[in-house]
């Protein structure tokens, strides 16, 4: 089944160009099952990028979604235009008021992770959303900074700086082949990280019902799941395009910016050449394997939802 999007939101045509099914909100609501309801919370500068990342995952399932877009209420994006964000976007305080509920939401990182939790702006409204997720939404997906977020707010998981940013692509390890959340995946595969902070396994370890189901020898822990609170946290970056970790490094160095190339992303480590997309396949799986929990665990009256 397809996702459901706006047919003026850029994600639209993106995807219907990519092959991936997109149907209009007009034309879903003649179907007669259910559609899963999936929240993203946007965090990241670039929107548009993020949202195109997120929906291409998720609406290449055989399930019928609707994608809604969430934005902090009070924090204002100074990278993406204001007459996007009032089109596609509602303020969580908003759809927090109105008392829906969601089968899934994904929280995405944000560039603010070299702030101590307590520093960030919107530190207790985002406070507020982790909560909210226990009422009003089955399961919930932090990423990167969204995932350590998570992770500190309900179990005290703390955040430590790196002494050099992880970036590249570095090889995990499968630690949990039974979950189904990891069906069909390897025993080893790669997945890009970019972070200047790190989780640390043994104050995982410590907490009881955590379990790490994917982690690095050189990066640590990378996808914790919580069942108690419905959730998992990944903190590394299976939804990247090809070219997202070569922004970044581009970025960098035209501003100026100490950087190192990506570790194992450009062919013979060459800026030079075309990076290739390595773990496309496992970032599907995973979010595919996501939504099929869901679909399979979901309510099918909303309102039961959180109960």
């Amino acid at each position: 089944m397809p996702i459901t999007l706006p047919e003026t939101l850029p994600a639209y045509d993106v995807l219907n160009k990519e092959g991936v099914m997109v149907m209009s909100p007009e034309r879903a609501n003649r179907q007669d099952i259910r559609p899963l309801r999936i929240a993203l919370l946007n965090l990241m500068p670039k929107k548009i990028q993020t949202e195109n990342q997120f929906a291409r995952l998720i609406g290449a399932t055989p399930l019928q979604i609707n994608l809604s877009l969430i934005r902090m209420s009070e924090h204002q994006a100074k990278n993406t235009a204001a007459e996007h964000m009032e089109t596609f976007y509602r303020p969580f305080s908003e759809v927090a008021d109105s008392g829906e509920k969601f089968d899934g939401l994904i929280i995405t990182g944000a560039p603010i992770e070299h702030l101590p939790f307590e520093e960030v702006t919107y530190w207790d409204e985002m406070q507020r959303v982790f909560d909210w997720t226990q009422t009003h939404v089955h399961s919930t997906f932090g990423v990167c900074w969204g995932g350590m977020a998570m992770v500190h707010h309900f179990h005290g998981v703390k955040k430590h700086m790196l002494e050099a940013k992880a970036f590249g692509c570095f090889r995990h390890r499968n630690l949990c082949p039974t979950s189904p959340y990891l069906r069909g995946f390897s025993d080893d595969f790669v997945i890009p990280v970019s972070r200047w902070t790190e989780v640390k396994q043994p104050e995982v370890d410590a907490v009881p019902g955590l379990t790490t189901l994917l982690g690095s020898d050189e990066v640590g822990p990378c996808l914790l799941e919580d069942p108690a609170h419905r959730a998992l946290y990944i903190f590394n970056h299976f939804e990247y395009d090809r070219d997202t970790l070569k922004q970044e490094y581009d970025r960098d160095v035209a501003n100026g910016t100490l950087i190192n190339v990506p570790m194992n992303y450009y062919p013979q480590n060459d800026p030079s050449q075309p990076p290739l997309n390595r773990w496309r396949s496992h970032a599907h799986l995973l979010y595919g394997n996501w939504i099929n929990e869901i679909y399979q665990t979901t309510h099918f009256d909303l309102s039961m939802i959180g109960g």
